[in-house]
């Protein structure tokens, strides 16, 4: 009989319950099967378990089904069945706290954070820039805290980088050579990404973490759902996000120690997209991350197909194993499964290779650890069902929570405050020289006025003097005429000087 920090996970073919020790979450798990075979279910019945227990819980919502964890379930025939096979006792339908979450704010509360806050290393992954690149996006971030320059959206650093190839030769006395190229093709790539959706993902009001760990007033924990749905189709601000959310966890959160219940519970569903083609640098900031936030009381669990989609380095460190069914239909299969066998600590009475290959939908071979945090021997396991209802809700009913939700109002309405675009904006209205007595000509007042208008428009500048005038130089320079660039000078000026 489970005590009230265990999990009923279901049971096994000798009538005995497999619990999950909640107390062990922070030593993180993982959950891998092909697709259709429950693995989307296992997670919410391990969410909602932990809801119960008081412990809030974050997941990314990848196909909408998740969302049902807002609603009570239904009795079936199927489910008492089931029930009476594990020996559940006690099981009532009910839904759990949810708060709905969207980048977008279609379908819930908009999710933002700063430039500064995802820091250099995670949006080079998200700009996949190479190595040189990556290094110019570090000084970048470097010359914005010398010069006192919030970077809060796409616009303020896309200004900075062009105001840094403007500056390029006095940078370079303090941090090497400034690469034009390098800047140019950044700059590229913030357009890119603000096309893909990112520019809703930077700015303010910045999400603050402790809105992701509430309880209600009964006590339970809430689960957060992110809604993942749109977003999947852009695996870099996806993965990006969630390694954001990641690190701001481990930063903000205070050292714990062990304890009887996690702090938060993080699900990072299709995970393999956090680890395809993923650079050195961020393959061991996430490594460490994973090592170091148990200490802070966050349990993370991976969800894939393969648990060979996870790396080594991150694999060793996931306690709780649950292992769907996988088809061996092909020798690439075959391995998979193999692979997937050896990862468990076996069982005697049980060929793990070939039980893997057998695995009903619902069933699981699993693995957790015990007190003195041991992985237990594999076996067999009929799931338990969730209280929760198994799909989606309605489109109306998930707007009834939004609605009444604690947090509406507070993330809906974005901010614009001085930052780095306005202040290098007014630097270079300030030295720009009045207007000259006599009109341009027609023809290259025409050029100018489409370059600059074309900055005003990339980033939402607006009527402000705009973004235009970090693009500017390095547009302008492709013209090469002497009269082309004396024209962008007598409109610009030279931005110098330090705050």
């Amino acid at each position: 009989m489970a005590d009230r920090h265990q999990i009923v996970l279901g049971g096994n073919k000798e009538g005995q319950q497999i619990l999950f020790d909640a107390g062990m979450a922070n030593r993180h798990g993982l959950i891998t099967g092909a697709t259709g075979t429950g693995k989307t279910v296992t997670l919410q019945l391990l969410a909602e378990s932990f809801s119960r227990l008081g412990v809030p819980v974050f997941s990314a919502d990848v196909k909408g089904d998740l969302s049902g964890i807002a609603s009570p379930g239904q009795e079936h025939q199927k489910i008492t069945d089931r029930l009476n096979r594990i020996g559940l006792q006690g099981h009532s339908f009910e839904g759990s706290p949810v708060l709905f979450w969207d980048l977008f704010g279609q379908t819930g509360h908009p999710i933002r954070t700063t430039v500064s806050e995802m820091g250099p290393i995670l949006l080079a992954n998200l700009l996949s820039l190479n190595e040189t690149q990556s290094g110019i996006l570090h000084v970048a971030f470097t010359v914005a805290d010398a010069q006192g320059l919030l970077l809060l959206d796409l616009k303020d650093l896309h200004t900075l980088l062009g105001w840094m190839v403007e500056q390029r030769q006095e940078l370079a006395k303090e941090y090497g050579n400034i690469s034009t190229p390098s800047i140019t093709t950044i700059q590229r790539n913030l357009l890119v990404l603000k096309e893909s959706g990112g520019i809703n993902f930077f700015g303010e009001p910045a999400l603050k973490i402790g809105d992701l760990m509430r309880t209600d007033f009964s006590g339970r924990g809430v689960v957060s759902l992110l809604d993942a749905s749109t977003l999947y189709s852009s695996p870099k601000i996806y993965t990006s996000f969630l390694l954001w959310l990641l690190s701001e966890l481990m930063e903000e959160l205070p050292e714990r120690g062990d304890a009887p219940l996690p702090k938060l519970v993080f699900f990072f569903d299709e995970a393999h997209l956090l680890f395809d083609n993923a650079p050195p640098a961020l393959l061991q900031r996430i490594t460490q991350v994973v090592r170091l936030i148990r200490s802070k009381g966050v349990g993370i669990f991976f969800v894939s197909q393969y648990p060979n989609d996870i790396p080594d380095e991150v694999l060793g460190q996931l306690g709780c194993r649950i292992q769907h069914a996988l088809r061996a239909f092909t020798p690439k299969d075959q391995k998979a499964v193999r692979v997937a066998a050896e990862t468990f600590r076996q069982n005697p009475q049980l060929d793990t290779e070939t039980t893997i290959t057998e695995l009903g939908t619902g069933e699981a071979l699993v693995s957790t650890l015990d007190a003195q945090g041991r992985p237990t021997m594999v076996d067999w396991c009929l799931l338990s069902p969730p209280r929760s209802h198994i799909g989606p809700i309605e489109s109306t009913e998930r707007e009834r929570f939004f609605t009444n939700s604690p947090l509406k109002g507070l993330y809906d309405t974005p901010i614009d405050r001085e930052s780095a675009y306005e202040i290098l904006t007014e630097r270079a209205a300030a030295l720009r020289p009045p207007p000259m007595p006599e009109p341009e000509p027609q023809n290259q007042n025409s050029v100018t006025q489409q370059i600059i208008n074309a900055g005003k428009s990339a980033f939402g500048g607006g009527q402000r003097q705009s973004v235009g005038e970090a693009l500017l130089k390095s547009v302008v320079r492709t013209v090469g005429s002497q009269i082309g660039r004396s024209l962008i000078r007598g409109l610009l000026g030279s931005i110098t000087g330090r705050r």
